[in-house]
């Protein structure tokens, strides 16, 4: 039981980190395409001091070698003087010089080797970055339209808001102004209709005209009237 809680317990962790990286895949590859380019600048600075140590490997063999022309040069200048204990001193300094210029040789073919390594490994880096570089860019213009079409195939995040909300919050707001531009439209057409009917009564009541209603006045009168009409 333990066993089979401790193995759901690392598949959770695992599915919970392959989730994460699927969210972040874009800032993921953002570091990852950093450290590289990192990395390939130190690569070229390895590359770089490489070839100055060659240089400088060279620029050393050819003094030794012309070191060892000149030794020779006195050397034999020695022997045909008879001079054998100054061509003796001759001849163990070109010694010398000969096995530093052999060691200079030999370092030279490893800094030949390592400069070449280096060097394919640099470029195989460049194209390799630059390849990722591209398909990056291209990922993150991806990500942009899917961001924009999404809510048609996934759900979208709870703080993010979709193309067809922003769609449904437009038919919203379209119907709400129709329905006040009715409104007013309406009102209008009251306010219209109302503004003749008022001058009319206010005309009439100045006396201009038959009046439009029955007031108090007229209506006592017309009780006076119907009474003595009874009477008689």
């Amino acid at each position: 039981m333990f066993k089979m809680l401790l193995t759901l317990a690392r598949g959770g962790a695992a599915a919970t980190a392959e989730s994460l990286a699927d969210a972040n895949a874009l800032v993921i590859l953002d570091q990852q395409v950093r450290d590289a380019t990192s990395a390939l600048d130190r690569a070229r600075k390895s590359l770089a001091l490489a070839i100055a140590q060659d240089r400088r490997e060279g620029q050393r063999l050819e003094a030794i070698e012309k070191q060892i022309e000149d030794l020779e040069t006195r050397t034999t200048a020695a022997l045909d003087a008879g001079d054998e204990a100054s061509a003796r001193r001759g001849a163990e300094a070109i010694a010398t010089l000969e096995t530093d210029r052999d060691t200079a040789l030999t370092a030279r073919k490893l800094f030949a080797a390592e400069i070449e390594r280096l060097r394919n490994h640099v470029a195989q880096a460049e194209t390799r970055i630059s390849a990722i570089d591209r398909g990056r860019r291209v990922a993150r213009a991806a990500e942009s339209v899917r961001t924009l079409r999404q809510g048609r195939i996934e759900a979208a995040a709870p703080y993010r808001s979709t193309l067809a909300e922003a769609e449904e919050t437009l038919v919203r707001l379209r119907r709400k102004q129709a329905e006040a531009e009715a409104a007013e439209d309406a009102l209008d057409e009251i306010e219209s209709s109302i503004a003749p009917a008022r001058a009319a009564e206010q005309l009439a009541a100045a006396g201009f005209g038959p009046k439009l209603k029955t007031t108090t006045d007229d209506m006592l009168a017309r009780l006076k009237a119907r009474g003595r009409t009874v009477n008689s």
